[in-house]
């Protein structure tokens, strides 16, 4: 009978100690003054080293659309692991899920974590956008249109 209460101790403490391991955690990310409510936006989120640039969203790890009010919109991934993760959004005027081009820039609004401009010496990577989760966040990415 003792042994069976030790065990019983012993798995109640394993259980508490490694549920603590796994927590989760709601991500809300928001877009203003976008140019226009035409479309829908593109909320990208990646969770790897390397995964930006991803021009043809291959590499991301969960990807959601949302509509635009008022030049806005917004997007909540729910229930997230604690982690280093990165955000990527695009103005999808036509809704083709493509970022759309000029000759080599894009025409549609794009956006990154931790990016207000984009340029030849401030190109985006993972490094770069990537923010810590270990709480629940709100995240205000600037659109960029070129």
């Amino acid at each position: 009978m003792k042994s069976g209460l030790i065990l019983m101790v012993f798995l109640v403490f394993s259980l508490t100690v490694f549920s603590q391991d796994e927590q989760y955690h709601d991500l809300k990310i928001t877009v203003k003054d976008l140019r226009n409510s035409k479309g829908i936006v593109q909320f990208t989120l990646y969770n790897k080293s390397g995964s930006i640039p991803d021009e043809y969203f291959e590499k991301y790890y969960k990807i959601r659309k949302s509509t635009i009010q008022n030049n806005s919109a917004e997007f909540t991934f729910k229930g997230l692991k604690s982690g280093t993760y990165a955000v990527n959004i695009l103005h999808d005027e036509n809704k083709n899920g493509e970022i759309d081009k000029g000759w080599v820039l894009p025409i549609e609004g794009i956006g990154f974590s931790n990016f207000k401009s984009i340029g030849l010496t401030n190109r985006p990577n993972f490094e770069k956008a990537s923010f810590e989760l270990t709480k629940n966040k709100e995240v205000l990415i600037h659109v960029i249109y070129m």
